[in-house]
């Protein structure tokens, strides 16, 4: 008996490249638009005075481009997990799925069963695919008795879904990852700006408090962009978990209603 597995998710050779990816775009952006010359005064990038927020972030420092890198990985393995996640649950609402198989296996419906399966698709219905295989393989088996039987079902159901759940939960250390650096790399950045703005003010020998504010705004943005990867990064996590915590459920929910049913056949 084959079993079943739902494909998706990056490859780990994909996944390094989609980090690489983001943070050169973010290296694009940071040069080619928030370092636009428009953006300060007389044209001028490095001397010249920012008269947009543009122009601030640009002025934040080396830090920007890696933190707009890790933003943009942040979305991207986002929109990664939301999809196979997605295809994981299958094509119908996972609770009715459940209910409704839970319905055909009381009634020994099992080819009904199976072909609902086929129908929702994904790692749930892979995993009920196998147990009620399993459960029809066993069944009329002379030379087992019924507690290897039951066993046998509790073994293919957590081979199936021992298969699905790495799937899952892939990529989802680098949400994690992202959630924890995008703080600290902002704080970073401010902590370097923040050295940089008084270097310059003591240097001035005369307080400015242009100057000051200044050096300090442009400290800060890395803060806004770490604070925002971050937060994006916690949401993402924990809502795909969830997800994830639900059709792990409904995996469980489901095998136990298949195991019950035949420790009831009385076969």
């Amino acid at each position: 008996m084959s079993t079943k597995k739902t494909s998706g998710g990056f490859p780990l050779i994909v996944s390094a490249l989609a980090i690489a990816i983001c943070l050169g775009i973010g290296v694009f952006i940071y040069k080619g638009i928030l370092g636009a010359a428009s953006n300060f005064d007389g044209g001028d990038p490095d001397k010249g005075h920012p008269h947009n927020i543009l122009g601030t972030m640009y002025k934040g420092g080396f830090i920007v481009p890696i933190l707009i890198g890790f933003l943009l990985t942040v979305i991207t393995f986002a929109i990664e997990r939301f999809i196979t996640i997605m295809k994981a649950a299958g094509k119908g609402n996972t609770d009715k799925f459940v209910s409704k198989i839970k319905t055909l296996i009381a009634n020994h419906d099992f080819e009904g069963a199976k072909a609902e399966c086929d129908r929702q698709k994904g790692s749930l219905a892979n995993v009920v695919h196998e147990g009620i295989a399993k459960y029809q393989f066993v069944e009329n088996d002379t030379h087992m008795d019924k507690e290897a039987k039951v066993h046998a079902i509790q073994k293919a159901l957590e081979e199936a879904t021992a298969l699905e759940l790495p799937m899952l939960s892939k990529n989802m250390v680098v949400i994690s990852t992202m959630a924890s650096i995008g703080t600290l790399a902002g704080l970073i950045g401010t902590v370097v700006g923040m050295i940089r703005a008084f270097a310059a003010l003591s240097a001035a020998g005369a307080p400015d408090t242009s100057a000051l504010a200044t050096g300090i705004s442009e400290a800060l943005v890395n803060t806004l962009v770490g604070i925002l990867t971050s937060a994006l990064a916690i949401i993402f996590y924990n809502v795909f978990s969830n997800r994830i915590d639900q059709i792990t459920y409904a995996m469980d929910e489901a095998g136990f209603s298949i195991i019950q049913e035949f420790q009831s056949s009385g076969k």
